[in-house]
């Protein structure tokens, strides 16, 4: 029998490599995005929306308006400044702490991982995907394999049929993704990679300068 997948969909690199991966070796039942209230929620969902069609799989939009009353990040709060340009030192590990504590949020990926876990219980999935990378896992500790190998053993008591998180990206760099995302023929241009969600990536914020090194890295 051919597991089932629920897939957290941000339409960022490492998700849509994962929803790519994913289709591979199982049945992707559901993709979730969520707006938490982030600048760029519209162009995630909107981004996402499409990612999701083109491969055929059901996408669901789930609204948490409360993270504003426990978090002031910049990706919530418009009156702080987002970290761009030079302020941004993706190569330097210091600086990349200092940034990174400007767009914490309080245990997002624990509520993300937890409402996809019931969506997985739910519709029968063995796997629930996010989308993590090594890169970023060296200023977020959420995104590390280790922290996944503990939200599975937590799931294994929280859910009747065990549900695992699955990442394939976990301990790939950007680069790394974005090699893999050409060999299963990911379209770039669907992806949403900016913590702004004006017209156009910025090019700027932390997340795009990852973004555009990788696709320019061979």
């Amino acid at each position: 029998m051919k597991l089932r997948s629920v897939v957290l969909l941000s339409s960022g690199l490492d998700s849509t490599v994962n929803l790519y991966e994913a289709k591979q070796v199982s049945e992707v039942a559901l993709t979730i995005t969520f707006d938490y209230g982030q600048r760029a929620a519209e162009r995630e969902i909107e981004s996402a929306a499409k990612i999701s069609a083109k491969l055929s799989v059901p996408h669901k939009v789930l609204k948490l308006d409360w993270f504003k009353d426990f978090t002031q990040t910049s990706l919530v709060n418009r009156s702080a400044d987002i970290p761009t340009s030079a302020n941004v030192q993706i190569d330097d590990l210091e600086q990349s702490n200092v940034t990174a504590k400007a767009v914490w949020v309080p245990n997002r990926n624990g509520i993300f991982l937890n409402i996809a876990a019931a969506f997985a219980e739910g519709l029968k999935a063995d796997w629930i995907v996010p989308g993590f990378n090594a890169e970023e896992a060296a200023t977020f500790p959420d995104n590390s394999q280790g922290y996944l190998e503990a939200a599975t053993k937590a799931f294994s008591f929280s859910t009747s049929n065990q549900v695992q998180v699955r990442c394939f990206t976990t301990q790939m760099t950007k680069t790394q993704i974005v090699a893999r995302g050409r060999e299963l023929k990911v379209d770039f241009d669907s992806i949403w990679p900016c913590y702004f969600g004006e017209a156009k990536p910025c090019g700027q914020c932390e997340s795009c300068q990852r973004f555009v090194r990788a696709l320019g890295e061979k």
